[in-house]
């Protein structure tokens, strides 16, 4: 049964990178045609179908292996329509690999239909939520710092399906796609190898016992695929020599090496699908039952202080990673602007940066950690994420940067990356969300369909619910800044009276929510914080209603000052509205014409002389 369940879980493995790289080279990779997938992309639309049927056969074999070894029954009993239909509706495991077929089924009917660039680019985001989905439910996430082993193990399963999708695309592209494809291809492929090693080192170090791991045949496989991942690092680095040194390549010898580089990855794969369906030796449990390590993969910390606040650190590997990537595509940008001798305002730059220190600090510093155990450390850190964070973000202008710096495409046919964003930016999801309306109703409206409902207390008992918290705080507070103070294009023009109104409303309905919170009489968190047992937190109704003031206090400040900086922003309008007109006034005095004021004064004159001479 082991060997029918590695080779399902290898076949659902393989099915799923070889998607996210028929996805990758169709959207990005070979050249478009205004938008639309080119002749040449529309030709990997046969191989995408492939591959999500093969990832949808191994999803499904991989829910009844699954089954069968959870139970340590045979197959046959698997196969049971009731205790499949509990497996898949009643167990979160069962669930996400449910989501997981189902994205791939999803991704199968899709294939032959898919046209537009901008809908594979949403397909390659489906695909990368439906393949990491289960790993929330893996042997990692019963490990100790969860957060490092679940969110590195996330990083390591998104960058390898880029890196094996994308050559194993590359190996069967036309020889005529492959001078456009393989440059690019290069660059993404040497980021996405970093993450792999790192990310796998990271995941290993926060899950093995590497006493009793070296005298194990999981040993052995790892050994196995370090070597192998070391030998494409290798090939990678041979691509991208040949490519900056020569002016012509010879193609049908690269294509022989990327044939190479593609078999070694199935064979590293393969050795993937064998860990992963096989129990790891894992660090020795405490002697003492610990709740809190038990229900939030981390141990309880000591009474928090000023100074255990500011200088703990549970690391969030996949927010990090997330900032990691933001922080470096920004500064690229910036590096971008500089050679091309353009400038950028440092203030940008100081405010980009600010922002990612606070989502960091509210996420993997002391008060990320805190907020695990505590209501009121949790808003702090909801009150950073939603709206002082958001500030610095938006104040960094990433989409101006993005604009400005993203390659043009390679013909006048060609949308590109830039062209790509630009057609998001005015598409009439974005038109829809950047209505201020909408942009309150998801910034204000979603604390009481999250605080007041048994919403909340669900989310804090999984890892995967406390980070969609995290994400969804975080972009609608970006959402609502951006549309309020942003300098980022936008798709509507929002009168500055319009802001103002919007920005007493969120403070209005703000307040009212924390008075609401402080007024509360139960605790809303379906018991999530008493079940952690933490010993210096006592009373958990008053530090609830502190939470709720803390809402208040801190809430009030960002919105006053978002107020000022419209008031200001309006001024400045005014005064550019004044200068462009005493501008226009003057060129027409010096050309002999009379100015717009002038001209609507002779307009009404004429109106009243038309209507002195009729009878």
């Amino acid at each position: 049964m082991i060997a029918l369940s590695t080779i399902f879980k290898y076949l659902s493995l393989i099915g799923s990178f070889a998607v996210v790289g028929s996805l990758l080279a169709m959207g990005f990779l070979l050249l478009d045609s205004h938008g639309k997938l080119s002749t040449s992309a529309k030709k990997l639309r046969t191989m995408l179908w492939i591959s999500g049927l093969t990832w949808t056969i191994g999803s499904i074999g991989v829910i009844l292996f699954t089954l069968a070894t959870i139970l340590d029954q045979p197959l046959s009993f698997a196969l049971d329509s009731t205790v499949l239909r509990s497996f898949l509706t009643q167990i979160t495991l069962g669930q996400y690999l449910l989501f997981q077929t189902l994205v791939a089924l999803v991704i199968t009917f899709a294939a032959i239909r898919v046209n537009k660039i901008l809908t594979v680019i949403a397909l390659l985001i489906l695909t990368f939520i439906g393949l990491v989905a289960p790993v929330f439910q893996s042997h990692s996430a019963s490990s100790g710092s969860h957060g490092l082993a679940i969110g590195s193990l996330v990083i390591h399963v998104v960058a390898l399906s880029l890196w094996v999708g994308g050559v194993i695309t590359l190996a069967i592209l036309e020889p005529e796609d492959r001078p456009v494809a393989v440059p690019r291809f290069s660059q993404l492929a040497l980021w996405a190898a970093i993450a792999v090693v790192l990310s796998g080192t990271a995941n290993a170090w926060a899950r093995l016992n590497f006493k009793e791991a070296w005298n194990s045949a999981y040993a052995w496989v790892v050994i196995g695929k370090v070597v192998l991942t070391i030998t494409l690092i290798i090939i990678g680095y041979l691509h991208r020599k040949n490519l900056a040194l020569r002016s012509s390549i010879n193609w049908k010898g690269f294509a022989r090496l990327i044939f190479a580089e593609s078999l070694i990855m199935v064979a590293t794969v393969a050795m993937g699908a064998w860990l992963s369906s096989s129990q790891a030796p894992s660090r020795p449990e405490p002697a003492k039952f610990d709740p809190a390590l038990a229900i939030a993969g981390i141990s309880t910390p000591a009474e928090p202080t000023w100074g255990r606040i500011l200088f703990s650190y549970e690391p969030d590997a996949l927010m990090i990673g997330i900032l990691v990537t933001a922080v470096a595509l920004y500064i690229k940008g910036v590096v971008v602007l500089t050679k091309r001798g353009d400038k950028w305002p440092v203030g940008r730059t100081i405010s980009f940066a600010l922002g990612i220190s606070a989502i960091d600090f509210a996420t993997s510093g002391g008060l990320g950690l805190y907020a695990n155990f505590a209501f009121s450390y949790h808003m702090v850190a909801h009150m950073i994420l939603g709206m002082i964070a958001p500030i610095g973000i938006v104040l960094g202008a990433p989409i101006t940067l993005a604009l400005r710096t993203l390659p043009q495409g390679r013909n006048s046919e060609e949308r590109g990356v830039r062209g790509s964003l630009l057609a998001a930016l005015h598409s009439k999801l974005a038109v829809f969300y950047t209505n201020p309306i909408v942009a309150l109703a998801i910034f204000d409206g979603s604390l009481f369909a999250l605080y007041f409902t048994d919403l909340f207390g669900s989310m804090m008992q999984s890892h995967v619910g406390h980070l969609f918290m995290n994400i969804h705080f975080l972009l609608a507070g970006i959402l609502f800044f951006h549309v309020i103070i942003g300098i980022d294009p936008n798709p509507r023009r929002v009168p500055h009276l319009v802001r103002i109104v919007i920005l007493f409303a969120a403070m209005s309905i703000h307040a009212f929510f924390s008075v609401a919170l402080m007024s509360t009489t139960t605790l809303i968190d379906g018991g999530h914080f008493g079940s952690l047992q933490s010993p210096w937190l006592t009373d958990l109704l008053a530090d609830q209603r502190m939470g709720g003031s803390i809402g208040w206090a801190m809430g009030e400040v960002p919105i006053l000052l978002a107020l000022v900086a419209t008031f200001v922003s309006w001024v400045r309008d005014d005064s550019r509205e004044a200068i462009r007109i005493d501008k226009n006034a003057a060129r027409s005095a010096a050309m002999g014409q009379p100015d717009e004021l002038a001209a609507y004064n002779k307009y009404l004159h004429d109106l009243a002389q038309r209507d002195r001479n009729e009878p």
